[in-house]
């Protein structure tokens, strides 16, 4: 059965390590992706001795590290700007295998239409960008997790981003978007994805969104790992939380 986790953005993005791991304690939450530029600081520009604190303190408790979530994205138009983006996820994937994380989160993000370039070349780009950070991440023993994100968002063009990837260490991040269900079911978006899901992200419970459905063919396809709430931040946080881990509960059972 899957488990309730944090998105650091935006809800902790001002928190310290610490302070992230006893709220989530407080709270229910079980596990954490730590979100690239935020309070927390863990950046793979961070040394060798700040990387074995960082996993001894996670170790330490009972939250799960579970991924980082960058903003690597290889839509370009610039060759180099793509090459960046891929040498910037495979730094990202060293820092996940130092601190014993399962994936790092990227997303594909967008399309070159004002550039003139078909669309069936960006997704074969980007696919063909994940071929090779998903090379690097197995030998790291590390996943990417391909978040369904920006004008890409569709998941007919994620599956195609995958396939043409054609690697198990890739596989889809599910972001819950709020234009995914087709007469108010997410089936057949979910039905191109199911295999491939490897984290999910959740948001407001609140909304018109099928979270029933969903949790339902997470439970159906055998998901066993997290869905993580990626919410907006609060005043009174670990409130919030409570309320949001036991509507969770709730719509899941």
């Amino acid at each position: 059965m899957f488990k309730l986790g944090l998105v650091t953005y935006n809800m902790a993005k001002d928190w310290s390590i610490e302070e992230i791991i006893a709220k989530c304690r407080a709270t229910g939450f079980r596990a954490v992706e730590l979100r690239t530029t935020h309070a927390h600081g863990v950046e793979p520009t961070i040394d060798a001795a700040r990387r074995r604190e960082v996993k001894a303190i996670f170790a330490d408790s009972d939250i799960t590290l579970w991924g980082l979530g960058t903003i690597c994205e290889y839509h370009a138009v610039d060759p180099a700007e793509v090459q960046r983006n891929i040498d910037e996820t495979i730094e990202f994937v060293k820092l996940a295998a130092d601190l014993g994380c399962r994936g790092v989160k990227v997303r594909p993000n967008g399309f070159q239409d004002k550039a003139g370039i078909p669309r069936e070349k960006t997704l074969e780009q980007i696919g063909l960008a994940l071929k090779k950070c998903g090379e690097a991440a197995a030998d790291y023993g590390v996943e990417i997790w391909l978040e369904v994100h920006g004008a890409t968002r569709s998941p007919a063009h994620i599956r195609q981003i995958l396939d043409i990837t054609a690697h198990p260490s890739v596989g889809a991040c599910w972001n819950s978007n709020a234009d995914e269900p087709e007469e108010g079911s997410i089936a057949r978006g979910f039905a191109l994805l199911r295999d491939y899901i490897k984290s999910v992200h959740i948001n407001e419970l609140t909304n018109d969104y099928p979270w029933r459905e969903l949790f339902r063919l997470l439970r159906e396809s055998g998901y066993d790992r997290y869905t993580l709430a990626e919410i907006p931040g609060s005043s009174d946080p670990e409130r919030v939380m409570r309320y949001y881990a036991r509507l969770w509960q709730e719509l899941v059972s």
